[in-house]
């Protein structure tokens, strides 16, 4: 037997036999019907490659390669989609939006024409224009010392009265007109506004599908990250939240005091600034496994515009990208500013306890803060009103009077010069404003927290899954 047919047997199968003019190649059969399958080929013949049923070549497509598939890869999908459609959606609705105020404009202005035409077109309105008229022919008539005079007083009063019949025929024409076109400009608002109601309702709910994508995505890659950290990491982040934790209720006063009869029966409650104060010592023993006890959050020095705090945080999330720790800075700093102006929205201020403020508990200092707020003089976050508005001690009377108390008990009161620096000491309590609204700093809490503010945020919500780690960890 030949070498050929030595290695045909050797592997089931037949050579190749010739069979006439043409030449038959015989099949060969599965290697599972061959008996010696498993038998090892002789030496110094290679074995052939045989691939298995199912699994793919290591060097065609779908090739195993050594980088780990992202987990996470579906949620940024999805974000990116039901983001960029919501996108889309809005700016259709501020577009039904813009052409409705546009439409209402034009028939506020079509009626305003038109109460003008119909005015003018009064019959009394065009009698008493010449009744006015003839009085001041007669007025003439009498007083004219020559038969001249008297026909200019005569011209005139013809003439006169030829221009209220012009400006009456012109406002009947108008009227007319305004009347025609007062249904078509009726059916265009009515039209539009049906239009703006569905872009808007089709805006919102495609920004509430973006919203659970977004929390979705930063719940698979706070998960995946957590995953990686250990059981610490993942203990930091428990429902009984960090920012919570380090914010507790007031501690019990160890020599309670009873209320001051100066300052009302609520003096002896503890005010905000004392609670900020004991925040650091009161932390609860649910904090992460090997963390203190009077560690806080990185989030509540970020607020009180700790700058360190800001630059770690962002060049964490830069991962050693110089460009993109400028961009985070800029997020963390716009994060920073909403959260301060809705505090200083929900006045959540900290008071002196010094000045006019000196008279009244934290919780009257902040009504009476509210109440200025409502009269349309907004504290600025320094020490100022916004927008240069300074109320006058009437606008202070008047908010002290509806919170409550009366106005003429006040023992200290600003003068108009000090007035303007009412706000003076005040400084803005975000961290227990946060603690108290989002204390878990989930991504729904804070977009529910900043409303139309937090639109501007848009790429800080995306990669919220690793911001709000970071913002949790120990300062």
């Amino acid at each position: 037997m030949g070498l050929t047919d030595h290695i045909a047997t050797l592997f089931g199968g037949r050579r190749r036999v010739p069979a006439g003019p043409a030449t038959a190649e015989l099949p060969i059969p599965p290697v599972a019907a061959v008996p010696n399958a498993g038998a090892a080929p002789a030496p110094g013949i290679p074995s052939p490659a045989i691939p298995s049923p199912g699994i793919p070549s290591p060097s065609g497509p779908g090739a195993a390669t050594g980088e780990p598939a992202d987990p996470c890869g579906e949620s940024r999908v999805a974000v990116d989609e039901t983001c960029s459609l919501a996108d889309r959606m809005n700016a259709l609705a501020l577009a039904s939006a813009e052409r409705l105020r546009e439409a209402r404009l034009a028939y506020d202005q079509h009626a305003d024409r038109r109460g003008r035409a119909a005015a003018e077109a009064d019959p009394r309105v065009v009698r008493g224009a010449k009744d006015e008229a003839q009085a001041a022919f007669r007025t003439a008539r009498l007083g004219a010392r020559e038969q001249g005079a008297l026909e200019t007083a005569a011209r005139e009063w013809l003439r006169e009265v030829d221009r209220v019949n012009a400006r009456t025929r012109e406002a009947v024409r108008l009227l007319a007109l305004a009347n025609a076109a007062e249904a078509g400009l009726l059916q265009a608002v009515d039209r539009l506004g049906l239009q703006a109601d569905g872009a808007r309702i089709t805006a919102e709910s495609a920004g509430e599908a973006c919203r659970n994508a977004r929390i979705a995505l930063a719940t698979c890659e706070e998960t995946e990250r957590l995953g990686r950290g250990g059981p610490a990491a993942r203990e930091l982040l428990a429902p009984a939240s960090v920012v919570a934790r380090a914010t507790p209720a007031p501690m019990p006063d160890p020599a309670p005091r009873g209320p001051d009869p100066e300052r009302g029966p609520d003096s002896s409650t503890p005010g905000i600034a004392g609670i900020a104060a004991s925040a650091g010592v009161a932390a609860s023993a649910g904090i992460a496994a090997g963390a203190s006890a009077d560690a806080e959050p990185a989030v509540l020095p970020l607020l009180a515009g700790d700058r360190d705090v800001l630059r770690r945080i962002a060049a964490t999330l830069a991962e050693g990208d110089a460009e993109a720790e400028g961009r985070w800075q800029g997020r963390l700093a716009a994060l920073v500013d909403a959260v301060r102006a809705r505090a200083i929205d929900g006045a959540a201020l900290t008071f002196p306890g010094d000045g006019f403020w000196a008279q009244y508990t934290q919780v009257q200092g902040r009504e009476i803060a509210a109440a200025l707020a409502a009269l349309g003089y907004r504290y600025d976050g320094r020490d100022g009103f916004a927008d240069g508005r300074v109320p006058g001690q009437r606008e202070l009377s008047l908010a002290i009077g509806y919170v409550g108390q009366d106005p003429g008990r006040i023992r200290i009161w600003p003068s108009e010069a000090e007035l303007l620096h009412l706000y003076a000491g005040v400084e803005v309590d975000a961290g227990r404003f946060v603690a108290e609204a989002a204390g878990e700093l989930t991504l729904g809490d804070m977009i529910d927290l900043l409303g139309r503010r937090a639109e501007e945020l848009s790429d800080l919500w995306n990669a919220w899954g690793r911001v709000r780690p970071l913002l949790l960890s120990p300062a």
